[in-house]
């Protein structure tokens, strides 16, 4: 059976960062390292993280009166199923018209070209 990822906000999304970059690790961590580039209040915080838990993207261990959160899901899943869904709304799952969109608004290096043609080229070798 293929474990659904849950759909995550942005907000939420910066407090799954933390997690995965600290796990395990506990809400005043997460505080700490959100208040450094945020005005969140510790309350919205620990909103996140409830949030988190009940879609299931965290668990906890508690030790005490300590709670600390690890991830269920990895970033990599995460990110796969937000780049799918976002194929699906924009551009109704085709790649093809993101890609050349993309291509025709950005401002590529040279090296992001050669990359770009290096990841083509080995994909079509495995097709």
């Amino acid at each position: 059976m293929i474990k659904e990822i849950p759909r995550i906000s942005e907000a939420e999304w910066e407090v799954m960062k933390v997690i995965w970059n600290q796990s395990p690790t506990t809400a005043n961590d997460v505080i700490a390292v959100l208040s450094r580039n945020s005005d969140w209040k510790p309350t919205t915080i620990k909103s996140l993280i409830s949030r988190l838990l009940k879609k299931e993207a965290i668990g906890f261990h508690q030790e005490g009166k300590t709670y600390s959160y690890f991830p269920l899901v990895s970033e990599e899943e995460c990110i796969k199923a937000e780049s799918s869904s976002f194929l699906r709304r924009l551009y109704g799952g085709a790649l093809k018209p993101m890609f050349v969109n993309f291509l025709k608004e950005e401002k590529l290096t040279e090296d992001e070209i050669e990359e770009l043609k290096k990841m083509l080229d080995e994909r079509k070798g495995k097709s």
